[in-house]
């Protein structure tokens, strides 16, 4: 769940020229809708201006830069005033107050330790809202502002991923979608998009098991923070967040900005048209997601929840899969308290239980 800080996209000049075509041995298809609609749908795709300067297959090597480890969301300085002082009174019981809220919310549970990262994230809000202090602003909350409600979470959520980010899993599933291959639709849910790295990993995945854009294979993806999924959906990438692709892999499946869009790459379109993103809360009383799912990646996202609240969400997992479906977790994830719902596999793969079953 990192909103990693990037310089933002300069606009394409114009005259640019269009989007290549695509790998003559991949079709093309929309994919499916697996589900209702999300009640918070996740922004319109953007019409981006980078992708008009888009217009060569991504190829290795040559300006591409130097190798970088996937960024976290910084968090900056901790919004101090010249000689050390802070810019706004953030008491312990501020603290605690944010923690209540973010965990009745989302359910997401703040260590102590988290408490300058919270007044670091959260100062920034109090500045746009023309607040002057933590308690003015936590109150706005409590009275039911909606639009700063998503505002707080998206800045108290943290996105760290990467493309193929545990690249054990992937053949895994490669091997999986194979046992499946006549069953249509094949649903996969991705519950942690963050930035999109992870599904466009899962369907760069997919077009390699099936060879195929057109593929049995319908991918929803889905993420608390609204800003995470509009970048996913637009699907533009620094040039050293995909310099770790293999090379086939980075001319079948990006095209490389040239001119003024210089450094970006953008997924291509057959490889977008593959997943639906929404914005979903994982302690909704309701999932906008069409079961029975084949496969759900829900990785790196528990360990930001306590045990019950794991358990909870585990256990609306449970009903939504087929009898043989695959759940992937991060490679810090262990569901032992959970052994009636979901049974190891190793590697952090689970299936269901036989109790569940």
């Amino acid at each position: 769940m990192v909103d990693p800080k990037r310089p933002p996209v300069p606009p394409a000049k114009p005259g640019s020229s269009s989007l290549s075509p695509a790998v003559s041995s991949l079709g093309a298809r929309p994919a499916s809708p697996l589900g209702a609609r999300a009640a918070t749908p996740a922004p319109a795709r953007p019409q981006s201006s980078l992708s008009s300067s888009l217009s060569r297959p991504l190829q290795p090597g040559g300006g591409i830069a130097a190798s970088s480890s996937a960024p976290a969301r910084t968090l900056g300085g901790l919004g101090q005033r010249e000689g050390g002082a802070r810019e706004f009174v953030f008491t312990s019981a501020d603290f605690e107050r944010v923690r209540k809220l973010i965990y009745q919310h989302a359910g997401i549970s703040l260590s102590p330790a988290k408490q300058d990262m919270v007044y670091s994230r959260l100062a920034r809000r109090l500045r746009a809202t023309n607040k002057n202090s933590f308690g003015d602003y936590l109150e706005m909350l409590e009275k039911g502002n909606s639009d700063e409600w998503e505002r707080f979470v998206n800045s108290l959520t943290t996105n760290l991923t990467s493309f193929f980010r545990e690249p054990h899993h992937f053949p895994i599933f490669a091997e999986h979608l194979k046992k499946l291959g006549s069953r249509n639709p094949i649903r996969v849910w991705c519950s942690a998009a963050s930035t999109g790295e992870e599904p466009y990993s899962i369907a760069m995945t997919v077009a390699e098991t099936f060879n195929s854009f057109t593929t049995p294979v319908s991918i929803i993806a889905t993420d608390l923070d609204t800003n995470v999924l509009a970048t996913a959906d637009k699907g533009v990438y620094a040039m050293d967040r995909v310099e770790r692709l293999s090379p086939d892999r980075l001319k079948r499946f990006f095209l490389k900005g040239s001119g003024s869009q210089e450094g970006y790459a953008a997924v291509r379109p057959e490889l977008r048209r593959m997943i639906q993103f929404q914005q979903l809360n994982l302690l909704n009383a309701s999932y906008p997601v069409k079961g029975p799912l084949d496969v759900i990646f829900c990785r790196n996202v528990m360990i930001y929840f306590d045990k019950p609240t794991q358990y909870k969400i585990l256990s609306r997992f449970a009903p939504m899969m087929q009898e043989d479906g695959l759940l992937f977790a991060g490679h810090s994830e262990s569901f032992l308290h959970a052994a009636d719902i979901f049974r190891s596999l190793g590697k952090t793969v689970y299936e269901l239980s036989r109790r569940t079953r």
